[in-house]
């Protein structure tokens, strides 16, 4: 049976998009890193993960119950920070609807599909500007000149973005609305 990769994410609309595009090809001019270009500008839900194509109907499905149920909210995107020694990110702050939503979406894939997450760091969100081929050697003065920008929007997170990778790309497959609406139930 055929697989596909996909992930779960967090899609900033335009023109943030267009800013966290501009800030990686920055990187890739003045750094050489460019493989934060290959996926739309995102935050990270649940990582990549391989799942059987004839069970995609039922993948969506879930996905499209899930973020009926969520509440939109509020992501403030506050300046940019690192991994030490090959990722730089924009950083958004975590917030409590935050936390719930990421919390919330691994246990409904756990529950719904079986599927569980390898990573077992603690959720920490980010908006990658440059990793995996930034060189060591390089981070220095990356992170130096990315330190020093001051960046702060926010954005209205109302919609998850399945992702899909084709041909060395991430591509977003589909999205699927925040439909909660009147006031949030306290958590």
């Amino acid at each position: 049976m055929s697989e596909k990769l996909f992930f779960i994410a967090l899609v900033p609309p335009e023109p943030i998009s267009r800013e966290v595009e501009a800030f990686k090809q920055l990187a890739r001019e003045r750094f050489h890193s460019e493989r934060a270009l290959r996926s739309p500008a995102h935050i990270t839900l649940f990582p990549p993960f391989f799942w059987q194509e004839t069970k995609s109907g039922l993948l969506k499905e879930v996905l499209k119950e899930f973020a009926a149920e969520q509440f939109p909210f509020e992501v403030e995107l506050r300046h940019f920070a690192c991994f030490k020694p090959r990722v730089i990110f924009i950083h958004p702050l975590l917030s409590t609807s935050f936390e719930h939503l990421h919390t919330a979406l691994a246990l409904r894939l756990e529950d719904r599909l079986g599927l569980f997450s390898e990573d077992k760091r603690s959720f920490h969100p980010h908006m990658t500007i440059a990793f995996k081929d930034l060189k060591r050697e390089v981070f220095p003065e990356a992170w130096a000149y990315f330190g020093k920008i001051s960046y702060h929007r926010t954005f209205l997170a109302d919609r998850l973005a399945l992702l899909n990778h084709r041909s060395h790309n991430w591509e977003i497959d589909e999205v699927y609305a925040f439909e909660g609406v009147g006031e949030e139930k306290t958590r």
